[in-house]
């Protein structure tokens, strides 16, 4: 029965070493997103080689056998706590210097002398004996007073190091408190257990720390694939990171979400811890169902993006900044949203003012004539045609003087909507001053524009504004000319059109007027 439970123990042990093995090598794939991947492949490797030590000492014939096993043992678990301290100063961003990082190694390897020639002062071990009654050659120790010494050194490495990962607790973001605690459990646990072990209250006098170390190393494998443990996280510390105004994502060399500040949870509502581990794009088809809108350049991304919130939108400035490793080689970025919402809306005010009629909202005169002017340009370049339409509100004075300039107003904003609607895309549509507008029609022949001159004079009156004084019809009188003959001086289509349009208010108003003669449209005057 006893030599069963060994058997199963040993293959325990086995699994453990493999396990070990197996987070050492992918450590090793992994070192270059890893920060302080060194120590990890170290510890890993270390607890392999006391693991597989420890078991071929179970499998042992010989008490020789044995004590050579021993010695194998403390190359791996001499060390190990030492680098396991060491991954924890890595971990919370501490930097120890040179010389205290080479000190922590003399008990160390003190131990790994004394063990060695134990034979010749028994200060590690007493006395080593095999057990009588066991079906297989098992070892008891009496320990001597260096074994003291290293046991109460590695103690201390263990708790010093789980004490100063406690201390991280209230200061890390909670979506990686289940790494924070995987850490501290590989602290703990290894040490409770040898505790048992040398209280003696272990099933059959076995060790559990290596079974154990089975168990953190499995922890360690599933918390660095599940929570890209020791990524970039611990750089982006909290003092920091929590009280930055500007959101900021850290993003591993893959673009994975790796961490995110406070502020970039109230910029972005629907960021959440799940998306941990999720790319950029992975993470914005989720918030919004589609991918990352600024552009990747060489330089890294940098942009504008515009979001919408329940109520309102915001705008933010996207920056990107390369984060380095204490070697100078890339290991991840950071990606900055600065809120710019205040700044985006003064320039399209400014912008508003600049090119566009506060009243009605279309282009001030200016900016129309700007961008006719490079309309024109263009359909010349093309030879295509293009027309433009000068309207005029008629009787506009009498609507002042009779209902006051706030009814005026709304008359001028009621011309500009009911043309609006019937105008094709591509049009340019500005206030040309007062109670005048006009349009540029690009592609557009002169029965084109007589034709939606036509559009728009019905429409005007087909709509009467409604107002306080009772429903006021609104007519209009317009001047047509086209550059389709070759004629495409801006200057000169709006002298045209202008003197067309005074042909139509001289007609009788509400009526269309071309200033080629061949396209001269009849009135058609309002039924009284």
């Amino acid at each position: 029965m006893i030599e069963s439970r060994i058997t199963v123990y040993i293959t325990l042990v086995a699994i453990s070493g493999v396990l070990s093995i197996f987070l050492c090598l992918y450590s090793v794939y992994k070192r270059k997103d890893i920060p302080g991947s060194r120590y990890l492949i170290l510890l890993t490797a270390l607890q392999a080689v006391y693991i597989f030590a420890f078991a071929f000492e179970l499998a042992s014939d010989t008490l020789e056998e044995i004590k050579r096993w021993i010695v194998v043992e403390y190359i791996g678990i001499g060390f190990a706590p030492v680098l396991g301290l060491l991954l924890v100063f890595r971990y919370i961003g501490a930097a120890l210097p040179r010389l205290l990082t080479y000190s922590l190694f003399v008990i160390p390897a003190v131990t790994l002398f004394m063990i060695s020639t134990n034979d010749r002062h028994h200060l590690f071990y007493k006395l080593i004996y095999l057990r009588e009654n066991t079906p297989t050659p098992m070892a008891d120790v009496v320990i001597g007073e260096w074994y003291i010494v290293q046991g109460a050194y590695t103690f201390g490495c263990l708790l010093a190091g789980g004490l100063l990962l406690i201390r991280q607790w209230r200061k890390t973001n909670r979506a990686y408190r289940l790494q924070l605690f995987t850490l501290i459990s590989g602290q703990f646990v290894p040490m409770v257990s040898s505790f048992l072990y040398l209280m003696g209250v272990t099933p059959d006098g076995m060790d559990p720390v290596p079974f154990v170390l089975c168990i953190t190393s499995a922890m360690y494998i599933w918390a660095m694939m599940s929570t890209h443990m020791l990524r970039i996280s611990p750089i982006a510390k909290e003092s920091l990171f929590e009280s930055m105004a500007e959101g900021v994502l850290v993003l591993d060399l893959s673009e994975k979400l790796i961490d995110y500040n406070s502020a970039a949870q109230r910029m972005l509502p629907q960021l959440k811890a799940s998306m941990i581990g999720d790319t950029l794009d992975e993470l914005w088809e989720k918030m919004c169902g589609s991918k990352f809108p600024v552009a990747r350049e060489a330089g890294g991304i940098q942009g504008h993006l515009k979001w919408q919130l329940q109520h309102a939108s915001s705008d933010y400035e996207v920056r990107s900044s390369v984060i380095k490793g204490k070697r100078g080689d890339s290991v991840g970025s950071l990606l900055m949203l600065i809120d710019a919402t205040e700044r985006y809306r003064l320039q399209e005010q400014l912008k508003q003012q600049a090119y566009y009629d506060g009243l009605t909202g279309i282009y001030n005169r200016a900016q129309f004539i700007r961008r006719a002017r490079t309309m024109l340009e263009a359909a010349h370049s093309q030879r295509q045609p293009a027309s433009l339409i000068l309207f005029d509100i008629d009787y506009f004075k009498q609507f002042n003087d009779t209902y006051g300039h706030d009814t005026g107003d709304a008359v001028l904003i009621h011309a500009v909507t009911a043309c609006r609607s019937l105008l094709p895309g591509g049009v340019l549509f500005g206030r040309y001053g007062g109670e005048e507008f006009v349009l540029a029609l690009p592609d557009h022949t002169g029965e084109d524009a007589l034709k939606l001159a036509n559009q728009l004079r019905d429409a005007l009156p087909a709509a009467p504004l409604a107002s306080s004084h009772g429903p006021l019809t609104v007519t209009a009188s317009f001047g047509v000319t086209t550059a389709e003959h070759g004629l495409y001086a801006l200057e000169a289509m709006l002298r045209e059109a202008d003197e067309a349009l005074y042909e139509a208010k001289r007609s009788g108003r509400n009526t269309v007027r071309a200033a080629n003669r061949s396209f001269i449209a009849e009135s058609h005057p309002i039924p009284s």
